[in-house]
């Protein structure tokens, strides 16, 4: 399996950011440039223990679909999504929240594995291991920016 962990310091109280972290439309807005679209949205438009939904995206100009469930939400220090179906063999994201001087420290582990045995995992090595970090690491600039224009509007 491949993992990568990144850690992002967002200037904002935990639990704006865990507020701000599982938001749907937030995630639709942090993965535009993938043109992701949720196919299913969670139930009620929020994320809560047990929501699934289904995404779709366009990585490597190939369409992908992706659904997945939110689980182990434990407010405001963290919570999980692994997928049910799509394009990986396995697919986990620990999302982790932790005070840290005057902000949060965003800690994320991702854990996967493609399919098609020793062929994946090559991938995995020379090729998506880097591509998902980078999308990740997009992402928490977009949920960090999002966490501390909230933070500023509740401490005005």
């Amino acid at each position: 399996m491949a993992r990568f962990v990144i850690e992002t310091i967002a200037a904002a109280p935990p639990t704006v950011v865990f507020d701000v972290s599982l938001d749907p439309t937030l995630h639709l807005r942090s993965m535009a440039r993938y043109g992701e679209t949720m196919v299913e949205a969670p139930a009620g438009g929020v994320f809560t223990e047990g929501s699934t939904v289904t995404w779709r995206a366009r990585h490597f100009g190939i369409r992908f679909r992706l659904r997945s469930v939110v689980f182990d939400i434990d407010p405001p220090h963290g919570f999980s999504d692994r997928q049910l179906a799509g394009p990986f063999a396995a697919f986990l994201h620990e999302h982790r929240f932790e005070e840290h001087a005057v902000a949060t420290l965003m800690h994320d582990t991702v854990t996967f594995r493609s399919p098609f045995g020793p062929l994946g995992r090559f991938v995995d090595a020379v090729f998506l291991r880097a591509y998902m970090r980078r999308l990740i690491a997009d992402r928490n600039r977009i949920v960090a920016a999002e966490a501390e224009a909230r933070g500023r509007t509740l401490s005005a």
